[in-house]
């Protein structure tokens, strides 16, 4: 079946974002078997490490809804002035300005998108649907339960299904500030009622959001992570001898857990004769300088700051350099991940990887056996799962073979591109009957 699918990302404010790396190569791959595929931004355009297939129009546009929601006034201008604020530019250099939001600015905004049709939001609701009847899609995909205040205006004017992804944005719905947690939540669930169905990147996020948002856990399709493998190595090109390289592959904040891998490190380097360095690289934002600043601080404290090397900026290229150069990579993430690219990137360059027994990590592990799991975030765990590997070279590279393998095998993103499809059609032949 050759079907039109509309699907609408979100933008993270020029950081490298999971998720927009998840939907940009999703859609890739959806268009090299022949789907019609927008990936239309929302917020911001999207930043991905790939080739960029998003439309160069943005909806939603972060200046304009932070507008709206502050005055009735700007939820009555011309369209074309709006779209002045619209300019991908001018919404890439939001980066600085909404790391100075205010706790109470960013809940009333998520609450007014989860409003929709009755909320300050719904001119750019407008302005998305005239624009997806000129498109004609045969289904909708909304990329996170943030936007389900969406689904319903869009399925009743297009005439379509509309499902909604979810993506593990409970974390930042669980930090909003009350009143809006509550009430975000409760529209959530209203929303989610009336929704034709939803998606998730794992069994673990399916399970969690389903209760979340409180729908039956049969709606949910589990439509697993694939990464492009394009440039990946074919084999482990590495062989450790006296130096062993640690990493950490994720953005710099307290929700991924580098203090605690610094504090492993720490412990690693006490206890151990070997050459250790440890090889820190992910996205740092303005609002997590002063969190990175206090690991660092402490890293000095400890007498480690000249083992440590960080990068915050790379390309695709750059980051399958940093990852090639590893023996073992550790995220050890506090809340429960339910993506975790950076491990099957890991993998599929034969890094073995230590994360923590929750969240999707447990399916990744059992899938492709490429790592190992700890049962607690304490630091002397961490640095014990560590130990384990810098200690057994031949457990090292069973891993690291497996890993690379069962990547290839289970998370590749024409697998993907082939589940999405199957759940896609699904939903077409329903709404068509």
């Amino acid at each position: 079946m050759s079907f039109r699918l509309a699907y609408i990302a979100a933008g993270a404010a020029g950081m490298y974002c999971g998720s927009c790396i998840h939907d940009n190569t999703l859609a890739r791959a959806l268009i090299r078997r022949g789907i019609d595929v927008a990936l239309v931004p929302t917020y911001t355009p999207i930043r991905t490490d790939e080739e960029d297939v998003s439309e160069d129009r943005v909806f939603f546009g972060g200046i304009n809804v932070y507008l709206q929601h502050k005055s009735a006034l700007f939820r009555h201008t011309p369209w074309l002035f709006d779209r002045l604020l619209d300019r991908p530019g001018l919404l890439n250099r939001l980066g600085k300005l909404s790391s100075s939001t205010s706790p109470e600015d960013l809940g009333g905004l998520t609450v007014s998108m989860l409003e929709g049709k009755a909320g300050p939001q719904a001119k750019e609701l407008d302005k998305l649907i005239h624009w997806l009847r000129e498109f004609r899609p045969d289904i909708v995909q909304l990329t996170n339960s943030i936007f389900l205040g969406l689904a319903d205006p869009i399925q009743q004017a297009l005439g379509v299904p509309v499902i909604v992804a979810f993506q593990g944005e409970d974390i930042f719905l669980d930090a909003l500030v009350e009143p809006y947690r509550t009430r975000a939540r409760e529209l959530m669930v209203q929303h989610a009622a009336r929704a034709m169905g939803f998606v998730a990147t794992s069994d673990y996020c399916a399970s969690a959001m389903s209760a979340y948002v409180e729908v039956d856990r049969e709606k949910v399709d589990v439509v697993p992570l694939g990464i492009d493998l394009r440039g990946y190595p074919e084999s482990r090109a590495r062989n450790a001898l006296d130096e062993i390289r640690i990493g950490y592959l994720a953005r710099i904040c307290p929700e991924k857990g580098l203090h605690i891998l610094v504090e492993a490190f720490y412990q690693l380097v006490q206890n151990s004769d070997r050459d250790l360095t440890l090889h820190v690289a992910g996205w740092l934002g303005k609002k997590d300088e002063t969190y990175c600043e206090g690991v660092k601080r402490q890293a000095s404290s400890w007498g480690i700051e000249d083992r440590i090397e960080y990068t915050h900026d790379f390309s695709r290229k750059e980051k399958v350099a940093f990852l090639r150069d590893l023996d073992i990579l550790s995220v050890p993430t506090p809340y429960q991940e339910a993506k975790g690219l950076f491990a099957l990137e890991s993998m599929a360059c034969g890094v073995p990887v230590v994360l923590p027994n929750h969240g999707s990590y447990p399916e990744y592990i059992a899938k492709t056996e490429g790592g190992i799991l700890v049962d607690t975030l304490k630091p002397a765990d961490v640095a014990t799962g560590i130990l384990r590997l810098i200690d057994d070279p031949d457990l090292r590279m069973d891993l690291s073979a497996k890993g690379a393998a069962g990547v290839r095998a289970y998370y590749n993103d024409d697998r993907m591109a082939e589940d999405a499809i199957k759940v896609y059609e699904r939903h077409i032949g329903i709404s068509s009957r």
